[in-house]
């Protein structure tokens, strides 16, 4: 009896820790696929015609308010991800590394809009 109790055990103590790495690779795919669609959006954002004559810092400001709901999804995404990941550190810092990593993005499509546009005449 006590073999069988400890084999009941065992199997759901498996059963949990494969339950939470699914819960961690679902995380992971939710979080790279928000990472992916922000990324498409701010592309589509740098491609724009309009977006010739702009200074750094006017695309900048275009950028920052771009692709609002891509930029949530991502943020979330990962939030969740994070905390999946690492559940024994306090949200707020999963939350500042979410927001570092948007910010992230958004600076590297500004430096990207700088170097291959075309020189000032």
């Amino acid at each position: 009896m006590r073999m069988l109790m400890l084999g009941a055990v065992l199997v759901m103590m498996t059963s949990a820790a494969v339950a939470d790495d699914d819960d961690a690779k679902g995380a992971q795919k939710l979080a790279i696929q928000g990472r992916d669609d922000y990324w498409h959006c701010l592309a589509r954002e740098y491609s724009r015609d309009s977006n010739q004559g702009l200074s750094e810092q006017e695309f900048g400001r275009s950028v920052a308010g771009a692709c609002p709901s891509e930029r949530q999804y991502y943020r979330v995404a990962l939030l969740d991800y994070l905390t999946t990941q690492y559940p024994g550190i306090d949200s707020g810092a999963h939350l500042a590394t979410a927001n570092r990593a948007v910010e992230s993005a958004q600076k590297d499509i500004v430096t990207a809009f700088v170097k291959h546009r075309p020189p000032q005449k």
